[in-house]
């Protein structure tokens, strides 16, 4: 017999309880930086060394956190379900609490490409990534993130696992932020919907979606009890 097939939609909701700050604050500063500074093509063009100290802080920070209960909860549902992550953040988080299927829209810090060659892909040891450090071509390596302005390459692969879901889970983000926040449009009339988010209530959501006005590791274990 199939396993039913979950797609859980993560944000930075759940990875925030690990102690990872969001990317942007009330302020709309990223760690004291303007997005523009350091999170967009411009930016490595005009500055690639304080882009490049930048993710350094930030992959530090993300080597020092350690996955929550909510992480290890979608780990434990794949005992019982064929389980997809589909997530926004560019953290490791989900992959040491023992997910095995992990699809990162916006790239993962704990690995580089090649500035000229995105196909040329490397896992980084460590936290540093620094000017010098080339590709197998001779191009200056950057971080394998999808900066403001660039196109989304997983995208399409999130939807088509989207229109597979049985169960489709909502963590830790909104539903007005797009094109992300299409992905629960591709689910079918069937699929059991859910929203864990401290905040829910604020979000646009639509009728058949069960909303859990919790924080992520609260939600996860709440609906995790329903679902095993």
């Amino acid at each position: 017999m199939r396993k039913k097939k979950l797609v859980v939609f993560t944000g930075a909701g759940i990875s925030q309880e690990s102690g990872i700050k969001t990317f942007r604050g009330s302020d709309g500063l990223w760690e004291n930086h303007a997005i523009s500074e350091v999170a967009t093509p411009e930016a490595w063009f005009i500055n690639p060394g304080l882009v490049l100290r930048f993710y350094n802080e930030r992959r530090k920070q993300i080597l020092a956190s350690q996955p929550n209960a909510a992480h290890y909860s979608l780990a434990e549902l794949e005992q019982q379900y064929d389980v997809t992550v589909v997530t926004q953040n560019i953290d490791d988080l989900h992959e040491r609490a023992g997910s095995t299927d992990i699809l990162h829209l916006h790239g993962e810090i704990r690995k580089a490409q090649s500035a000229k060659y995105p196909e040329l892909v490397y896992s980084i040891e460590g936290d540093l990534l620094n000017l010098g450090e080339k590709c197998e071509k001779g191009e200056q390596l950057r971080p394998h993130v999808v900066w403001f302005g660039e196109a989304v390459p997983n995208i399409e692969p999130a939807c088509k696992i989207s229109e597979q879901a049985d169960i489709f889970i909502v963590i830790g983000t909104s539903l007005n932020v797009y094109p992300a926040a299409n992905l629960i449009h591709y689910t079918s009339p069937a699929c059991q919907k859910f929203l864990i988010d401290p905040y829910a209530s604020e979000f646009n959501a639509s009728d058949d979606i069960t909303i859990i006005e919790e924080k992520a590791t609260v939600g996860m274990e709440l609906l995790k009890k329903q679902l095993l």
